[in-house]
């Protein structure tokens, strides 16, 4: 029931019809008798500065879900960012401080990285390998290194954005041992597909599977299909893995605690999604 007391979130993006932060947060409100809604709205790219800035005029508002085209423009307009969004150049989430101020973050990679926390995956000291630099890419390396990673390798089918990424990675973390230009996984405890292959049938791997330690953790971010031929392939090698579902999950703790809303677990939420796999 939406009163005059109910608080929103708003989910801003072009096209919505994909959009599954209202069917994910909406059912867990309700079960929690939070008194918020996520709102879909749907922003096109021309539209998007002006609109931000008016949305964060009301005085309801708990904050943004930003998705895309919308992720990397909205750096420029914000008054505060974190550590991920200056290394990964793009924010997922926004919220209005209280003396007015933008402030964003991006939660891909602290997602990721609570799913790898979850699962026993020791990050301090680990060797880890991103396959794609872009922003969700970029987020991920930005939160594997905040967790500790000994070292890490950086692949992107145009290599100035691996190297542009490493750059700014050394930037906030000087003494980080970062390579770039080999996406061959041996020797790497956590091998991350950080790109689209995967989504469709008959993509290739992002990486030769036949290099991977089955000692090795793999991790993926493809959403579209549960259990993508990378994964399959990982672990027919015998290698642990997080498909892509678990980063979407695990990361919206994280938001609702940036929301300043009642945080909860993946595991209730993914209970709670009325959304057909």
């Amino acid at each position: 029931m939406i009163t005059g007391n109910t608080s929103f979130i708003a989910h801003i993006g072009w096209p919505t019809h994909a959009f599954r932060a209202p069917v994910i947060y909406n059912p867990y409100f309700e079960h929690a008798q939070i008194d918020c809604v996520v709102v879909p709205m749907g922003c096109r790219a021309e539209h998007f500065a002006s609109f931000l800035r008016a949305v964060f005029t009301l005085e309801n508002i708990r904050g943004a879900l930003i998705t895309m085209p919308h992720k990397m423009s909205t750096v420029a307009l914000l008054d505060e960012t974190s550590t991920a969004v200056q290394i990964a150049g793009a924010c997922n989430a926004v919220r209005r401080a209280e003396d007015g101020r933008l402030v964003g973050d991006m939660f891909d990679g602290e997602g990721f990285v609570r799913g790898l926390r979850r699962q026993g995956f020791a990050l301090k000291g680990a060797d880890a390998l991103v396959v794609g630099a872009g922003g969700v890419g970029s987020a991920i390396a930005a939160s594997l290194v905040a967790a500790g990673i000994g070292s890490l390798g950086l692949f992107d089918a145009a290599p100035a954005a691996a190297e542009a990424l490493a750059g700014r990675l050394k930037r906030h973390h000087p003494a980080l041992h970062v390579q770039t230009g080999s996406r061959d996984p041996a020797g790497f405890g956590l091998v991350v597909n950080a790109t689209p292959l995967g989504m469709k049938d008959g993509d290739p791997m992002p990486v030769d599977v036949t290099r991977l330690d089955p000692a090795s953790f793999v991790g993926e971010v493809v959403m579209k299909r549960e259990r993508t031929a990378f994964v399959e392939a990982a672990s027919a090698r015998g290698c642990r893995v997080q498909v892509g579902s678990d980063m979407l999950f695990e990361q919206i703790p994280a938001y609702l605690e940036f929301f300043g809303l009642p945080s909860t677990t993946p595991q209730l939420l993914r209970s709670l999604d009325r959304l057909d796999p």
